[in-house]
């Protein structure tokens, strides 16, 4: 049986981490990932697929978009998955009327493309320099939480947390912290969970208590997780230093091949948040390009 669309992205995020990497902590120090042609920054999981690999260029193309600014793709060079919801149509009973009905959805597929740093005579036609790496910006993360819309009341406290009932965002003072960036990658892990809040995304089941270790808590943890990964990124901070013991990389294991569909729903709703917390229309859904 072929594996789905899921289970392939979802085997690619699980080899990650038996490796010792985790896609969601690691900074995109050449910038966020984006098509070289469009300029579009990929969204989602994107982020994380592309953005977890070595390359110094933060711009990807297609084999064919490589031919057409005559160039080329090295030889040997493997390529990377980037997903993209397809438009699809189908036909469905009506439970009532008993009558068939057109209706329209969308399915999840792939494409495959390459890094700038895989290609031979693109970079050159196109003038493109050296790339610049990423340089931290704190005081981007300070404007980030103050022009955040419809943000919560944060508060001092000797934890970080976010209450739903109160609609609160308690977090400890910045000189606790190793340094700021892990103050603000903190604070934005927190900010991302006060965008499940009914008044902001309402997230599903954000609502419903959840005890600890139970599924829609380890998703919304999830959430999170990859939404702070993303300000972050719009940041060039990294990623706040947490756990990242056997015991944590096997839990998310274990997860993930729980719930083939789990990261890629967390990444979309982590996009949503970010964009929710960066003023921003939610981002429209990758396409494919050729």
């Amino acid at each position: 049986m072929t594996a789905s669309v899921y289970q392939i992205i979802t085997d690619k995020i699980i080899e990650k981490l038996e490796s010792g990497v985790v896609p969601w902590r690691k900074p995109w120090i050449s910038g966020e990932p984006a098509n070289l042609l469009s300029q579009r920054e990929y969204s989602g999981i994107n982020k994380f697929l592309l953005g977890c690999n070595e390359y110094s260029s933060r711009f990807w193309l297609t084999f064919n978009q490589a031919n057409t600014l005559g160039g080329k793709i090295r030889k040997g060079e493997k390529s990377s998955l980037v997903t993209f919801w397809k438009r699809n149509t189908y036909t469905k009973t009506n439970v009532e009327t008993n009558e068939e009905e057109k209706r329209n959805g969308f399915l999840l597929r792939y494409f495959h493309v390459f890094n700038l740093d895989q290609t031979e005579g693109v970079a050159d036609k196109l003038g493109l320099t050296e790339p610049s790496k990423v340089v931290p910006n704190i005081g981007v993360c300070d404007a980030i939480v103050k022009e955040m819309p419809n943000r919560p009341e944060i508060v001092g406290s000797l934890n970080a947390w976010y209450s739903p009932v109160a609609d609160k965002v308690g977090i400890p003072a910045i000189s606790s912290f190793s340094g700021s960036e892990e103050y603000y990658s903190t604070l934005f892990h927190e900010l991302v969970h006060s965008t499940g809040h009914k008044s902001r995304l309402h997230r599903e089941q954000f609502d419903n208590p959840v005890r600890f270790g139970s599924e829609s808590y380890s998703k919304e943890e999830l959430v999170a997780e990859l939404g702070a990964s993303m300000l972050c990124g719009v940041s060039g901070i990294s990623p706040r230093t947490l756990d990242n013991s056997a015991s944590y990389l096997n839990t998310w294991i274990s997860r993930l091949r729980g719930d083939s569909r789990l990261i890629v729903s967390a990444a979309s709703q982590a996009q949503k948040a970010s964009d929710f917390i960066l003023g921003k229309s939610a981002k429209v859904a990758e396409t494919e390009e050729n």
